[in-house]
């Protein structure tokens, strides 16, 4: 079942000030806290993947470090080949792969809907994420000098380092509902490392009840944030901040 939000089909049809504020309001509703959606555009292929993406920065994610990256349709990342899996296998998989799943289901772009990626190395989204994270981080003095931002629909994956820490955000707007099974969440090869976001496999993975759109863990409704390049306390770690 394809998600597809009709706020990015949203047009200003007149412009007054009863209008602004209604779309100020859609805003709102509709985004939380997207980052802005921009880069190339992937396939438009049911259960396809991007190509390659040759990082500009190394990004260490527990302990390994990647140089690429390929943005799968249905809702995750992986580092090192495509992967077109549309059933959720439930973390811990204990897996070959390191794995990013911001909505992990049966999406199909086939025929419409666009996923968008993009790196930068300057310019105001690493303004905007070393905000962030120095809010939520304050003690590790964090300047970010990469950022990857992956955006299916209304759902952002973003991997950020400063060279020496590694974060993972991940962003939720509206998700319209869909009846496929949904996680989200991280895993690691071997299971060493893994999070499973509260809500995957419910019912409320989707809709206008989404408890990915409505929870976090930095306290703002629809944005889910971890340091990823290593656990504190090198074991398992389930959520840990």
């Amino acid at each position: 079942t394809a998600i597809f939000s009709a706020f990015h089909m949203f047009g200003i049809v007149s412009v007054c000030k009863n209008t602004i504020l209604i779309i100020q309001i859609m805003l709102l509703i509709f985004v939380g806290p997207l980052y802005e959606i921009v880069g190339n555009t992937s396939s438009h292929s049911d259960d396809g993947s991007s190509p390659q993406i040759l990082l500009l920065h190394p990004f260490v994610f527990f302990g390994r470090t990647h140089s690429q990256i390929y943005v799968n349709h249905n809702g995750h990342l992986t580092f090192e080949a495509p992967w077109s899996s549309y059933i959720p296998q439930r973390f811990p998989m204990n897996g070959t792969r390191d794995i990013i799943a911001a909505f992990w289901t049966d999406l199909n772009n086939a025929v419409n809907g666009d996923i968008y990626y993009a790196q930068f190395t300057s310019g105001h989204l690493l303004q905007q994420v070393t905000q962030d994270i120095n809010e939520y981080f304050p003690q590790l003095e964090f300047s970010a000098k990469w950022i990857f931002i992956a955006t299916w629909y209304e759902i952002n994956s973003i991997l950020t380092t400063d060279g020496k820490f590694s974060f993972l955000l991940m962003n939720y707007g509206y998700l319209d509902p869909t009846s496929s099974p949904v996680q989200a969440g991280y895993d690691t090869i071997s299971s060493t490392e893994y999070f499973i976001l509260p809500g995957s496999f419910s019912s409320n993975a989707s809709g206008s009840n989404s408890v990915f759109s409505h929870n976090s863990n930095v306290n703002e409704p629809g944005r889910w944030v971890f340091r990823v390049d290593q656990s504190p306390s090198g074991k398992t770690r389930v959520g840990d901040l």
